[in-house]
């Protein structure tokens, strides 16, 4: 009887049928595949500018003050305060109004302010935080 050998080479003839096989595959797969569109911003509406917020300020003591834009705060009521930003987001609804309260103001003043703006309709209501210093790293 004959002794076999060990055969020390590789037999690619498999691997090559898998690869045609897969390359026939995707030459039928791929003209079936739809491409999506994307929907690109247009530029004029990318040239839009931010409007301006309104600003309540919401002091230490409770009262609650008015500023627009870049004038000082004007110390009204609060009921007087949500009837100028109704009539002022009447003529523009996209502006936000941010509420500044006091380091020392009580919490429920500020969420009064909030509830009263909700209740009489104003939608983008925003709070204005002020970021704090570092603290000082310690040297090694």
């Amino acid at each position: 009887m004959r002794e076999r050998r060990l055969m020390n080479q590789i037999n690619v003839v498999p691997y090559i049928d898998v690869m045609l096989v897969l390359l026939v595959i995707f030459m039928v797969t791929a003209p079936m595949i739809q491409t999506g569109s994307v929907e690109l911003p247009s530029v004029g509406k990318a040239s839009q500018t931010p409007v301006e917020p309104l600003y309540i300020v919401v002091k230490a003591d409770g009262s609650v003050a008015f500023r627009d834009a870049a004038q000082e705060p004007v110390p009204m009521a609060l009921e007087a305060v949500v009837a100028q930003l109704q009539q002022m987001q009447q003529d523009n609804p996209a502006r936000a109004v941010l509420i500044a309260g006091d380091r020392d103001a009580r919490y429920d003043a500020v969420l009064n302010v909030m509830s009263e703006l909700q209740k009489k309709g104003v939608d983008k209501i925003g709070l204005l935080v002020q970021r704090g210093e570092r603290e000082p790293t310690a040297k090694r």
